[in-house]
Order: C-alpha cells, then structure tokens, then sequence
C-alpha cells in the first residue's frame, strides 16, 4: 500500500511542482474558452493563438527553472 501511495504523490508532483505553470495553463485554457464562447472568434483562430501560448508558458517555465538550477548549483 504505500509503493502505491508512493507513486500517486509522485504522479501529483508531476502536475503541481510548478505552480506558475499549473496557473498560466489555466488561465489560457479560461481566456480560450472565453474567446469562444462569449465573443465569438473563430475557434481556428483561438487554437493557434492557445498553441503559441502554450509554447510560451512553456519557455517561460522552462527558463525559471534553468535559473533555479543554475542558482542552486552556483551556491554550492
């Protein structure tokens, strides 16, 4: 039972270790529904403006921890 819980609370860190990131997804995936549903742009055009965000948050994310590491690594 706990080789189980083990790898539930490791499953979970995969989607809560980076709260920013977690955070901006969501608030793309909000602005892409809302883009839709309440005013109307075509869904094409709301897909590739939530794929570049995606790719932006994604950067942004991988750059904060390419920081964090090289910090942590530069105080040792």
């Amino acid at each position: 039972m706990s080789g189980l819980r083990n790898v539930a609370a490791e499953i979970l860190r995969l989607f809560v270790d980076d709260g920013a990131l977690a955070l901006a997804a969501f608030a793309l995936v909000l602005a892409a529904i809302t883009a839709v549903k309440v005013a109307h742009i075509d869904g094409l055009v709301v897909a590739i403006v939530f794929l570049f965000g995606c790719l932006v948050i994604l950067g942004a994310s991988l750059s904060r921890a390419t920081r964090a590491a090289a910090r942590k690594g530069d105080g040792s």
